[in-house]
């Protein structure tokens, strides 16, 4: 019997290796405190709580186990037990409700990076996610083209990614950092940031979930022709960096000059006064699209 059960002992200890965990993380002060509200949620104070979260990854890692970490936001909480009629004060909701982001909402997997690091990294994923939610919800919206019945939201996310293909082919070698900004309502301004990295062999290395948002908002840019831009900076051994930059004119993108590149990045966005130029940095006019400028003719 007693070799038994040390046998079932060590078997479901190997099992727990295979099973995946989600913690549903409060990453700042004031959503900390919102959960506070509930009698079973028995942590006092933010920095504790999250030293004890970060002992927690370190041990489950220890262990073998993989763990996602996901954003939990009390407000979606609250609306989550309130839809599914569950008891909002106990552990075992906020267990469902993690499982549910776990599935559904931004998850950033850990893998030993301090949580100095995770934290920011889920953040700018729940972002990103918003972000493309948004856009796409906008593109959807956008209905069919009065003229020719095309669906518009697709048509401008195939011809936003087909300038995105563009931008990359014709660069320089580099690590490239782009940025693309839509003006939408007063007040409102979309921001999209994709990292591109080179593999050793050359061919470019690019984030699917990244490169979903970045085109999604300029694919907004474009269909509602909003004031924007986008922007490649590019990084590569043994040379400055260079930086290029496009405005959204239309249909497409329109090529600034090295002027306009470097009044763009040496002027204060709020002030309007100069800001120093960088060193070891190149402002320059954009390589040549080619072939992606549009025909004469029907354009959404």
């Amino acid at each position: 019997m007693a070799h038994t059960d040390q046998t079932d002992h060590t078997m479901r200890r190997v099992l727990r290796r295979e099973i995946a965990g989600t913690i549903g993380l409060l990453t700042d002060e004031h959503d900390f405190r919102a959960m506070r509200r509930y009698r079973s949620f028995t942590f006092h104070d933010h920095t504790a709580y999250l030293h004890q979260v970060e002992a927690l990854l370190r041990t489950r890692a220890a262990q073998g186990t993989h763990t996602t970490v996901a954003l939990f936001d009390p407000e979606e909480y609250a609306d989550f037990c309130t839809a599914a009629g569950l008891e909002a004060d106990t552990s075992a909701s906020r267990a469902r409700f993690t499982a549910e982001l776990a599935a559904h909402g931004p998850t950033v997997p850990y893998e030993g990076q301090p949580l100095t690091d995770l934290l920011p990294a889920l953040v700018d994923e729940a972002v990103r996610q918003a972000t493309w939610e948004y856009t796409s919800t906008l593109l959807a919206r956008l209905g069919n083209c009065a003229t020719c019945g095309e669906d518009l939201g697709r048509a401008a996310f195939t011809r936003a990614s087909g300038l995105l293909r563009r931008v990359l082919e014709t660069a320089p070698p580099g690590s490239r950092h782009l940025v693309c900004s839509v003006s939408g309502h007063p007040e409102e301004t979309l921001v999209s940031v994709l990292l591109v990295d080179e593999e050793t062999d050359g061919t470019p290395h690019i984030d699917e979930a990244e490169a979903l948002e970045f085109t999604s908002v300029l694919a907004l840019g474009l269909a509602t022709h909003s004031p924007g831009g986008l922007v490649m900076r590019i990084s590569a051994p043994g040379g400055p960096d260079r930086i290029h930059g496009w405005s959204l004119r239309g249909y497409g993108l329109e090529p600034l000059t090295a002027a306009q590149v470097f009044d763009a990045y040496c002027t204060d966005v709020e002030s309007g006064g100069l800001i120093s130029p960088e060193s070891n940095v190149d402002y320059c006019a954009p390589p040549d699209l080619g072939d992606d400028r549009l025909p004469p003719g029907h354009h959404h």
